[in-house]
């Protein structure tokens, strides 16, 4: 018998795919995601009052947000209309909002029009919903994976509460694997399997939150070993590790992972933790972000939270951007990781940043003139303006420095760069100082 006969005679073709026989069927049987679904929780209230909003699921994949909005349609005897934003349009939305206004004018109840992945649809197909959402002809629950502030239009928002799924915990993972495995109904009970605590493990560890992701896994596994003489399935841990393969990162290169782990990514750098700064970078590597953007990014690091501290962090991470373009990846990872840890453990200062922020404040809003010995006086009839007059030359005086007044009036004695007392800007406080004496 070879792989082929085996699976066909598990039946896997007529059968649906384990993730889908195993989507819970109540509120009680959803592991994960206590503070929407618990005991006084949001969803909960609305439930025990029958009045359900419309609302947003977010969160990563394998969170149940499909589950919960099927859920919430069965325990308020809703109407359940579902759709596919990849795949549906406008004319897909009037047919159902027809038939919803139907049902409600024949008192069959209210009718709920869920949306997958309605981070996809256009500003014209989300403005589509908005008049029936108002009106109360159709309840919306939107999923995305997408965070919706930055996909969802500010309109459509207005409308909607928002519900942020997280990310399941390993345990709740290894929890549904033990439920599948024993379920003889929906799940794979009338297996005969001996799975490892090891296999279960690292099936979890790598679904990475992700419920379908090892659910599916487990089900590979099992419907591809051939039992033992003893009509065991023996699944270990490296048939767990052929059947999940490689994790997935979750990881978006234009949402809010994108964001969220380049701001980990910096905020690290500032605080001159440089193994979590390669945690994040290498979590950026894995997931293909974009190297040049990453390199940029040092790039003003390098200023905005080194500067003067160590004025050679600049000259790393330019370096850094210009071999990565130059090398390219993967071998480019190595020039990131360098210029990442160097930046990290260099001294910090903010000083040049917050400087320049506050003159740029001061222009905005306060008129100035440049003083008249400061203005350009190479031009013929410069001195009869006055341009010029009183200049002191700072390389005709004793260590090149000379007092003089270089500010506007309006600025008289206004400090910008106040340098830090961290790395070469300590050297740059002495030197000033020996200056004014």
């Amino acid at each position: 018998m070879d792989l082929f006969d085996l699976i066909k005679e598990k039946n896997l073709e007529t059968s649906a795919p384990l993730a889908d026989r195993m989507r819970p069927q109540t509120f009680e049987e959803i592991l994960g995601q206590d503070h929407i679904l618990g005991y006084n929780k949001f969803l909960y209230r609305c439930i025990k009052s029958k009045r359900i909003p419309s609302i947003i699921l977010y969160g990563p994949p394998g969170t149940g947000k499909t589950t919960i909005a099927k859920i919430i349609s069965q325990e308020v005897n809703a109407n359940f209309f579902q759709l596919n934003a990849v795949t549906s349009g406008v004319k897909e939305i009037r047919e159902i909002v027809q038939e919803a206004e139907y049902l409600l004018g024949m008192d069959k109840g209210i009718s709920i029009l869920f949306i997958d992945e309605i981070h996809r649809f256009s500003k014209n197909q989300q403005d589509a919903l908005l008049p029936h959402v108002e009106k109360g002809i159709i309840t919306l629950i939107g999923a995305t994976t997408e965070n919706p502030y930055f996909q969802v239009n500010s309109a459509l928002l207005s409308r909607v509460t928002i519900l942020k799924l997280e990310t399941l915990r390993k345990e709740d993972i290894i929890d549904i694997i033990n439920i599948a495995i024993k379920d003889e109904k929906r799940g794979l009970g009338k297996y005969n399997i001996n799975i490892t605590s090891d296999a279960i493990d690292h099936i979890a560890e790598i679904a990475n939150g992700d419920a379908r992701r090892a659910l599916n896994a487990l089900e590979i596994a099992t419907l591809s070993t051939y039992p033992n003489s003893d009509g065991e399935i023996i699944i270990d841990l490296e048939v767990a590790i052929e059947a999940i393969q490689k994790r997935t990162v979750e990881y978006d290169s234009t949402g809010d992972q994108h964001y969220d782990v380049i701001s980990a990514f910096i905020k690290s750098i500032r605080g001159s933790d440089a193994d979590a700064a390669l945690h994040y970078l290498a979590k950026m590597i894995y997931a293909g972000e974009d190297m040049e953007y990453v390199a940029r990014r040092l790039i003003i690091a390098a200023s905005e939270d080194i500067g003067n501290a160590d004025p050679q962090a600049l000259q790393i991470a330019v370096s850094a951007h210009n071999a990565l373009k130059i090398i390219g990846m993967p071998e480019g990872r190595i020039i990131l990781a360098q210029a990442t840890t160097y930046l990290a453990t260099a001294p910090k200062s903010n000083a040049s940043y917050i400087a320049i922020y506050e003159a740029l404040s001061d222009v905005e809003n306060i008129k100035t003139t440049v003083p008249n010995h400061l203005k350009d006086s190479h031009y013929k009839g410069a001195k009869d303006f006055g341009h010029g007059i009183g200049y002191l030359y700072p390389h005709d005086y004793q260590s090149n420095y000379v007092a003089q007044e270089y500010l506007p009036k309006e600025l008289k004695d206004k400090k910008y760069y106040i340098p830090s007392k961290n790395g070469y800007e300590i050297k740059i406080t002495n030197y000033l100082n020996k200056l004014k004496k």
